[in-house]
């Protein structure tokens, strides 16, 4: 469990290393629901997304021979660009692993980063643990793991000190990483202030596993939020959840497209569906906001190769 001095440490690791993101706030969207909302805009992250906050913080707490040897992680999008990333700037050598079917863009993102993407058909995890182990590589997890969540934790900082206010903080939720140092940073400074994570029907494995009080994996899980259809749930995030979330709701396809569709309209930002989450739960009424609300704009990792004629 991240302490707030552990978090409050890793933010100061990160800071003028990555960027401070902008919370910002649309008259538009707070007429339409009747509420007070800002959203943090984490879509202008270095790479495009939050992860790197995590990412960074565990290579920045590797060893010297680990940092020499390199690291490892198996990710079909925004994990394996913020590693890729975060392995540059910190000097460390990184090997990704992806899927041979992985967007074009993105695998490319990664190489020109500097890492060495591995493609893969079949079988991901036997072949990251293969490379891994043959090469003496570091895994680095891309959500279940203590200094990532501690990382993550920068985020909820932010938020606290640029909106004091705050009434309730809405966070997407995949395998947990984000919404777990979010929530152990908020929860341990302002503990009255509710956290809620919202992630999608067909890939709602943090819900099962609240459920059955111990991680659950699913035999597949597909969302147009693909950021979001994380198949476990972590053993490291399960805990941190059960503990200072309030509620995880989970929201359908059709809202996550309406609210991507809903947020570019009406505030220009270029989110994708999972970032879109806070919002679609909102659309269908699944949380009743309270005070001062903040949605977590999670990234902007659109497969622009989608914009044809």
């Amino acid at each position: 469990m991240p302490t707030i001095e552990e978090i409050r440490g890793a933010a100061r690791g990160l800071e003028e290393r990555v960027h401070r993101t902008p919370v910002v706030t649309s008259s538009a969207l707070n007429e339409l629901f009747g509420a007070d909302l800002v959203l943090k805009a984490e879509l202008f992250q270095k790479t495009g997304s939050f992860k790197v906050r995590g990412l960074l913080t565990k290579l920045l707490r590797l060893s010297p021979a680990q940092q020499q040897r390199g690291v490892i992680t198996v990710s079909a999008g925004n994990a394996a660009c913020a590693l890729a990333w975060a392995a540059r700037s910190a000097g460390v050598p990184a090997t990704v692993v992806m899927p041979a079917t992985a967007v074009p863009v993105k695998v490319a993102a990664a190489r020109a980063d500097g890492a060495a993407v591995e493609l893969v058909d079949g079988d991901l995890i036997a072949a990251y643990e293969r490379i891994r182990d043959e090469r003496g590589l570091t895994g680095v997890h891309p959500f279940d793991d203590e200094d990532v969540i501690t990382g993550h934790g920068s985020l909820g900082l932010e938020l606290l000190a640029d909106r004091p206010d705050l009434g309730t903080v809405m966070v997407p939720v995949g395998g947990g990483g984000l919404i777990s140092g979010v929530a152990a940073a908020v929860k341990q400074l302002r503990p009255e202030i509710r956290v809620i994570g919202i992630e999608p029907e067909q890939a709602d494995v943090v819900s099962r596993s609240l459920a059955a009080g111990e991680p659950q994996k699913l035999p597949t899980a597909r969302s147009v939020a693909d950021g979001l259809a994380a198949p476990v749930c972590g053993t490291l995030t399960l805990p941190l959840i059960q503990q200072y979330v309030d509620e995880v709701v989970r929201v359908s396809e059709a809202a996550l497209v309406d609210a991507t569709r809903l947020v570019m309209s009406r505030t220009k930002l270029a989110l994708e569906p999972a970032a879109a989450a806070p919002v679609a739960a909102l659309l269908e009424g699944r949380v009743q906001p309270a005070g001062v609300t903040a949605l977590v704009v999670s990234g902007g990792n659109l497969d622009v190769t989608k914009l044809t004629l």
